[in-house]
């Protein structure tokens, strides 16, 4: 059956030099998820343009996000278990770290919620991994595998890389294609929206 697979950048985008750049141009069927606007990180819209994507894809959809594109990646991807075969998120940013209108800086009000609230707390159904760093400074292991854990997603610490992106050397990234096509193929078999009883667990790199 045919599959598309959706790359979700994070915010700024992610530029020609990016594995996810790359990884487009290694796989068949493979597109950018289009208006969006990579600087102006909310949530909402991000998530509608993902939804959007997906609904307007043919075949089952993989869903392949970097950063706050992870957020919106699993907003999207929850409401829609029949049309996604899974989820390759990398990096995901700490949802405390952004508001409703984007980045949480020092003219945020205090007390202005963060986006977390928005943010699925149950399995999603589908087959999904993230991949994480020891070191990344848009978010801490430990929160990266709280989410992996309320997601249902297997966890993939793959020590310290940085926030996983061009700056700490990932331009293209054997490594992680290996670690979509083995998703793939493990979840090829599986009716969308459906896990196996067993569901892979945590493991370290």
């Amino acid at each position: 059956m045919q599959h598309t697979t959706l790359i979700v950048p994070g915010f700024h985008g992610s530029e020609p030099q990016h594995w996810q750049s790359w990884l487009e141009t290694q796989l068949p069927c493979t597109r950018r998820v289009g208006g969006i606007d990579w600087e102006r990180p909310q949530l909402a819209h991000w998530a509608n343009a993902v939804g959007d994507a997906i609904d307007h894809s043919p075949g089952p959809v993989w869903l392949v996000a970097h950063s706050f594109g992870c957020l919106a990646a699993v907003v999207a991807a929850a409401n829609r278990p029949g049309r996604v075969a899974g989820l390759m998120l990398v990096a995901p940013a700490d949802p405390e770290r952004f508001t409703p209108h984007g980045l949480r800086n020092e003219n945020s009000h205090p007390e202005q919620d963060s986006v977390a609230s928005w943010i699925p707390r149950q399995p999603l159904g589908v087959s999904g991994i993230v991949v994480a760093s020891t070191n990344d400074p848009w978010v801490r292991l430990s929160s990266a595998a709280y989410w992996a854990d309320r997601w249902g997603c297997q966890l993939e610490e793959i020590g310290p890389a940085g926030h996983i992106n061009v700056d700490s050397g990932h331009g293209p990234w054997p490594r992680g294609l290996e670690i979509l096509l083995a998703l793939q193929a493990a979840g090829q078999d599986l009716p969308l929206g459906q896990l196996d009883d067993i569901r892979p667990g945590r493991r370290s790199a």
